[in-house]
């Protein structure tokens, strides 16, 4: 038992750990803000384009989508990062990082976006134009509200799962938490910075599990 704890919860370890750990995921919630906001803008606009009743507009949407979230997001990483550079290229990490989060987490939200489009009854379409507004005030004014709350739950268990996915950043030597946690194993000779930036992802992303929790009962019951 004593060996377990030494390994794996070995304070000593973890203090000595922590300013590199607490960088680390500074450099996490940085890139976690960036790639929600780039994936839901991305998914959005693509969730308009493929509810769109223009097949040459929906069509290419549809293709985007489908290839992007066929595509592992791994994959897709290094061959941004390792294979622009190929083509006179070169980004940094986590420029290469946001743009293969941008096509794949854009994929994922623009589906979500779409099925809360055509959740709302048609009829709220029809009433909006009968008052006047028009079709792209249809949209942000009424449509998309009622969309959004259609699919909330779906959308913040989306940002939990790019939360998590962050951590394949470390591949491309980006210093986030879960790298930062591995430089300081391969140091120390111990796991107890893995496990410390396992409790750190739990702090964060627990409370936002527990919102999600919360909304899916209350559209329950509201249904």
């Amino acid at each position: 038992m004593d060996t377990i704890i030494n390994a794996f919860f070995n304070i000593d370890i973890m203090r000595q750990a922590a300013p590199l750990l607490l960088k680390g995921a500074s450099v996490t919630l940085q890139l976690c803000a960036v790639v929600v906001v780039l994936g839901i803008s991305g998914g959005l606009a693509l969730g308009l384009l493929a509810s769109s009743k223009n097949a040459a507009v929906r069509l290419p949407a549809f293709v985007f989508i489908d290839v992007f979230r066929a595509i592992p997001p791994l994959i897709l990483l290094i061959l941004i990062y390792a294979g622009l550079p190929f083509i006179g290229i070169r980004v940094t990490p986590f420029v290469a990082v946001c743009i293969a989060f941008l096509l794949n987490n854009s994929a994922y939200f623009a589906e979500i976006f779409r099925s809360g489009i055509k959740s709302v009854a048609r009829g709220q379409t029809e009433a909006a134009r009968a008052t006047g507004l028009s079709p792209a005030q249809t949209q942000a004014y009424v449509i998309l509200p009622q969309a959004v709350r259609n699919v909330l739950p779906d959308l913040l268990s989306n940002v939990v799962e790019i939360v998590k996915l962050t951590s394949i950043a470390s591949v491309v030597s980006l210093t986030e938490l879960l790298y930062s946690a591995n430089m300081a194993r391969a140091v120390t000779y111990n796991s107890s910075p893995l496990v410390m930036a396992a409790l750190m992802y739990l702090v964060v992303l627990w409370p936002l599990v527990r919102v999600i929790s919360r909304f899916q009962r209350g559209l329950s019951i509201s249904s």
